[in-house]
């Protein structure tokens, strides 16, 4: 890899392996994904698509291979890794007795800001994701799409040039998954970005480029409009991919 290319990459992956007691459920995974790259992370259900994310976040130890953040080793080098990235989990998981304003200031005092940088980084996750208006609520009493938009406010917190982002508008009503896609448009020339999600048309209208993993094997690495020749949805390419009729 020459060494322009080895700089733009702020993710990469490789050779990535997740071992369970003889299960192999990621086998050998490698990409690379650049600044300015939005990247759709896509795969049927157990094809290996979270417990590849949960070990880039280093959340969870692969078995073998490496995956950098921005230079960083996820496993040698944790904390920096991780102040690069922004995350978002599946599920979104929040401490659901918090309002919305203290669960963010509480992120914000673990990422090291305090004070007015604090006050000021909090509101200004707030209004990217437009939650001033339950800002003092308890996230329990929040739907799912307002917890959504908690867990993507989070990872935005400290405005990190890598963000990894599981299913970001699940939950959320045509016009907010139309701002979440709006935000993400807007933020991709200055982050390297990958999402995933199971709507074509999410893939279509935010990510440069998408990947499929299956059986835990990246079987298709290419730009949105070859998914859409394959198929009228993602269910579509996913049950050839099942049925082992397309090729990488």
């Amino acid at each position: 890899m020459m060494g322009g290319l080895a700089l733009a990459a702020l993710i990469e992956i490789e050779r990535l392996t997740k071992r369970f007691a003889g299960f192999t459920a990621v086998d050998d995974v490698s990409f690379s994904v650049e600044r300015g790259e939005v990247l759709g992370f896509l795969g049927p259900n157990g094809a290996g698509k979270s417990t590849t994310m949960r070990m880039l976040a280093g959340f969870m130890p692969p078995s073998a291979g490496t995956a950098r953040i921005c230079g960083a080793d996820v496993v040698e080098q944790p904390v920096e890794a991780k102040r690069n990235l922004g995350f978002l989990p599946e599920g979104a998981p929040t401490y659901p007795e918090m309002t919305v304003a203290g669960f963010l200031a509480f992120t914000g005092r673990i990422r090291g800001y305090r004070g007015s940088e604090l006050a000021d980084r909090t509101a200004h996750a707030m209004a990217l994701t437009q939650l001033e208006g339950v800002r003092l609520q308890p996230i329990e009493t929040l739907s799912k799409g307002f917890k959504r938009r908690v867990g993507l406010a989070q990872a935005l917190l400290h405005d990190p040039p890598v963000l990894v982002l599981d299913e970001p508008t699940d939950g959320l009503d045509p016009n907010q998954k139309h701002e979440v896609r709006e935000l993400i448009r807007r933020m991709a020339p200055e982050k390297a970005i990958v999402i995933s999600t199971h709507i074509l048309e999410e893939v279509g209208a935010v990510c440069t480029r998408a990947i499929i993993i299956a059986r835990g094997r990246v079987v298709v690495d290419a730009p949105p409009s070859v998914l859409e020749e394959r198929g009228s949805s993602l269910d579509d390419v996913f049950r050839r991919l099942t049925l082992g009729q397309e090729a990488a």
